[in-house]
């Protein structure tokens, strides 16, 4: 089984997706962003105004992350994607994955939370981008696809506890 989670940046998606992992005998967290990393010259950034090469080098990643999906799948493990699926690239990934069943979840904390995470973690996501902006047009733009859920006020742990009930994922 293959578990898609979004959701805008610093909406929880690492987090959540680590310790969901960690509820299997055997399991992989795919980061997808581990792809875009692996660039070492030549890499564009996304940025609200992406340039072409941005969109190219995200579609590549996409693809990539929907290839080693499957691999770990067919190969018996469960598997935890966790990436930013925006817009028409939500179904655009799950098509990626086809014909493998994929669960999607998507975390909508508010922006204020986002915000407030951001501000807390180790890193920078919004760089290029608005908070409020990205949140409303994530919002606007993504088919409703999947479990939703507003984690804005439970601990990562607790998501993946409403995840698993929601989805009635019996762990052996």
């Amino acid at each position: 089984m293959i578990y898609l989670i979004t959701g805008p940046m610093a909406s929880g998606k690492s987090t959540v997706a680590e310790l969901m992992a960690k509820k299997f005998k055997r399991s992989v967290h795919l980061r997808g962003d581990v792809f875009r990393k692996m660039i070492a010259s030549g890499r564009e950034e996304m940025s609200e105004n992406p340039s072409e090469e941005a969109e190219f080098q995200l579609n590549l990643r996409y693809q990539l992350t929907a290839e080693v999906a499957k691999g770990y799948s067919n190969a018996g493990f469960t598997v935890i994607v966790q990436d930013n699926y925006y817009g028409e690239k939500l179904p655009y990934i799950l098509e990626l994955m086809a014909p493998e069943k994929v669960e999607t979840i998507v975390l909508t904390p508010t922006a204020d939370v986002i915000r407030e995470r951001e501000h807390n973690r180790g890193k920078a996501g919004y760089i290029g981008f608005d908070v409020d902006n990205l949140c409303k047009e994530f919002l606007k733009t993504t088919p409703h696809i999947g479990l939703w859920i507003d984690n804005s006020v439970e601990q990562p742990h607790e998501t993946v506890d409403h995840i698993m009930n929601e989805l009635g994922i019996e762990l052996n």
